[in-house]
């Protein structure tokens, strides 16, 4: 095979470059990392704005929203560490385990520039933190300048409650995630949908599970009425969740007749509903390290003996096989409560057996 041209490298050159920028451009996730976190804190209103519109790995219109709130920084970057800490502990035991590198510009590496159900995921948990965070910051009172309580609520009939209390306003915290989100996606492409769609599918995993929280009222606790308000759902519910979908993702392909739009490969699979996440390509190999894709492969890792699953050794060694080591591990134990107050602990020692994948 001969030397590629100069034209040729040039045009490769120019692909990657565009990648590397779209991906970079998208990676609000860096704020989640916490070398990031911290600077976002407690700064001025003039400050705020400025560091808005200085960070580089925003689109302009997420500068300009992120510049039009006062206190808005840190709440991204806690739904940010939110969408890691969840895909994190989802993957757990996957083949892919959802690694970030925070010395790199791009959070998850160039996974994401797989249009995968690992992508998916990636999107659909990123659209339920942001919109999570913003809703549990409208309750709190940190943004009271735009948000607070959902009063709307309050509108509504009922027969054996009376809404009161503070509702958590998940409208507002879509509102948010919704316009921050979307807007760096491109509807007119296929990722473009793909995102945007499992976007929508992450926020409506959230609404789907606000919970109804009731406190009864009337004399000698006769319960004669319930004041009942909306709160949000534990957000690990909706991780776990959406890794459900994530299981059972649709693949879909992109069509541009009348309109664009994605729909399933083929029609003898069921057509996704806006729950559902979508992807368009299928998962790279997660066996093996892969420098080009920042994929670490499943050398080393520590499986289950006893599991049947993805975390067991053959599925997770990928037919690779392990070895078993034994570990001196010191643990609390015996633990007693002495009045007042304290709890006392004797230390345990034992020898621990550990599989690592070869």
């Amino acid at each position: 095979m001969g030397r590629p041209d100069a034209a040729a490298v040039l045009v490769l050159l120019m692909v990657w470059m565009a990648v590397w920028r779209e991906v970079r451009a998208a990676d609000w996730w860096q704020l989640g990392l916490s070398s990031t976190l911290h600077p976002t804190l407690n700064l001025t209103p003039t400050a705020h704005k400025e560091k808005c519109q200085k960070i580089e790995f925003f689109v302009e219109k997420q500068r300009d929203l992120c510049s039009k709130y006062d206190k808005i920084l840190p709440i991204i970057s806690a739904g940010a560490k939110l969408a890691v800490e969840e895909c994190q502990t989802q993957f757990a035991f996957s083949r892919w385990n959802c690694t970030t590198f925070p010395e790199k510009n791009n959070t998850f590496g160039n996974v994401v520039t797989i249009k995968s159900r690992e992508a998916a995921y990636i999107n659909a948990i990123s659209a339920a933190s942001m919109a999570y965070a913003v809703t549990r910051a409208c309750t709190k009172g940190e943004l009271a300048e735009y948000c607070s309580c959902d009063n709307k609520i309050r509108q509504r009939k009922t027969v054996k409650w009376k809404w009161g209390g503070c509702s958590d306003d998940i409208r507002y915290g879509e509102k948010f995630s919704r316009e921050f989100l979307d807007v760096q996606e491109d509807q007119n492409t296929a990722l473009g949908l793909m995102n945007l769609h499992n976007n929508e599918a992450g926020r409506r995993a959230v609404r789907s599970r606000m919970q109804r929280t009731c406190k009864c009222h009337g004399v000698s606790g006769s319960c004669s009425m319930q004041i009942c308000w909306r709160r949000l759902p534990s957000l690990r519910k909706v991780a776990e969740g959406l890794y459900k979908r994530y299981e059972g993702a649709s693949h879909v392909k992109y069509v541009e007749r009348r309109r664009k739009k994605l729909k399933v490969i083929s029609p003898d699979f069921k057509k996704p509903n806006r729950t559902d996440l979508v992807y368009l390509e299928d998962s790279p190999d997660y066996c093996d390290k892969n420098d080009t894709l920042n994929i670490l492969g499943t050398r080393g890792r520590v499986c289950n003996l006893t599991s049947q699953g993805i975390d067991g050794c053959p599925l997770l060694c990928c037919g690779r096989g392990y070895q078993t080591r034994v570990k001196d591990v010191e643990e609390k134990c015996d633990c007693k409560f002495v009045w007042c107050c304290n709890v006392v602990c004797e230390t345990c020692r034992f020898r621990k057996e550990e599989h690592v994948c070869n």
